[in-house]
């Protein structure tokens, strides 16, 4: 008797142990999308990385180095900004790219980060005048897989 008690108990604790693994696995998934090389931009390199959430939206975190401030571009621009191209939703404007640069850092770091409803396949930068635009007009400096 006393030996099917200790058996269901660590049945029971293994089964819920296996539960919490299984969640935290799949719950803490994210995919990583390197940006080409590009002849606008040369120097810059970057990546975004996307993660589902518990509410079923997407976590975006931009990564950006070396990127050129967008009016020393011979298309001189205004600002960068992060579109989306997603699977169902089309082409998606996911904000202005801030670029910064500090007394102890050796070069332009630009990042965002962002939800978004729809899933992304891919990303890619334009340099536009404004932020606030539905559709890209600009040039596409950097672009990912």
């Amino acid at each position: 008797m006393k030996f099917r008690d200790v058996n269901r108990e660590y049945i029971s604790g293994l089964l819920f142990t296996l539960a919490v693994v299984l969640t935290l696995s799949t719950s803490s998934c994210s995919r990583k999308l390197v940006f080409k090389e590009s002849a606008i931009v040369p120097a810059a390199q970057g990546n975004v990385k996307v993660k589902k959430d518990k509410n079923e939206n997407y976590a975006i975190d931009l990564s950006v180095r070396h990127l050129s401030p967008p009016e020393r571009l011979i298309q001189s621009r205004d600002t960068y900004v992060l579109w989306a191209d997603t699977e169902r939703n089309g082409i998606k404007n996911l904000g202005q790219i801030k670029s910064r640069h500090g007394i102890f850092s050796k070069g332009l770091k630009s990042d965002l980060k962002t939800v978004s409803t729809f899933e992304p396949r891919n990303f890619f930068i334009t340099a536009e005048r404004a932020a606030d635009i539905p559709f890209p007009e600009g040039q596409v400096v950097l672009t990912t897989d």
